[in-house]
């Protein structure tokens, strides 16, 4: 028997958890539930249940501030939320597992898996505190080191807000109007580029997501912050909507 804990501001989206899980499988207990966060780290102080199912995003409390709280992290964590964000995507391939809500129940049943196969040294809230951590100082701190000129430059992923192609060669856009034009095509250039800020719009493109600020349907385009206009390709456009 699995004793699950959830945790999630929403009593809608717990109460809709709780049935998921319990009509599920008959394996699975819901031991205690809560939408007040400071009760539930009160309950794990003393309680450690199977797997923890944890909101990320709450208004009082992050799943983050959460985890960083926890005195007891002996137990393995999975990452609920309504916003199917790149970092997200990332969370997954480090944590147990992440459930989008709505939660499809085949996902569900692949998390299930997870927690009945992994315990909870190999998966404990511990370690996803580290993850989080590297989350919270968000990809806009990874340092990208460019090769040009006979040597070596080292920016910020903010730093950048577009890459474009020129047949063998490539010239990166910087904030503040610089450029930095590097003897490498775009395929390269983009190994470079952090993959969770950074996303080849189109075969000429390479944008950074952070300075998106808006997507222009009808005519297929991104306006950057600078006020840039970069095409969108028909292939791209529906991972392009997913990353943002």
């Amino acid at each position: 028997m699995i004793e699950a804990v959830l945790v999630d501001d929403e009593e809608k989206a717990l109460q809709s958890l709780t049935w998921e899980l319990t009509n599920f499988s008959d394996e699975i207990n819901v031991a205690a539930s809560f939408t007040n966060p400071l009760e539930a780290l009160d309950y794990l102080a003393v309680n450690t249940p199977d797997c923890l199912f944890l909101d990320i995003e709450m208004p009082t409390m992050d799943g983050f501030q959460f985890i960083q709280k926890l005195t007891n992290k002996n137990f393995p964590v999975v990452i609920t939320t309504a916003y199917n964000q790149y970092a997200i995507k990332a969370l997954k391939n480090e944590a147990i597992d992440y459930l989008l809500k709505p939660i499809d129940t085949d996902d569900l049943n692949d998390t299930l898996i997870k927690i009945r196969k992994h315990n909870a040294k190999n998966f404990s809230a511990d370690r996803l505190e580290k993850i989080l951590l590297n989350f919270n100082a968000n990809a806009v701190h990874k340092r990208i080191t460019l090769n040009t000129d006979g040597k070596l430059l080292f920016l910020k992923s903010d730093e950048i807000i577009y890459a474009e192609s020129d047949g063998n060669y490539s010239t990166i856009y910087l904030v503040g109007g610089q450029k930095i034009v590097l003897t490498k095509k775009l395929k390269e250039v983009n190994q470079l580029l952090p993959e969770e800020s950074f996303f080849r719009i189109h075969n000429s493109y390479i944008i950074n997501l952070m300075k998106v600020k808006e997507f222009l349907k009808t005519d297929g385009y991104v306006v950057l912050q600078s006020g840039e206009k970069i095409p969108v390709s028909r292939q791209k456009k529906s991972d392009f909507l997913d990353m943002i």
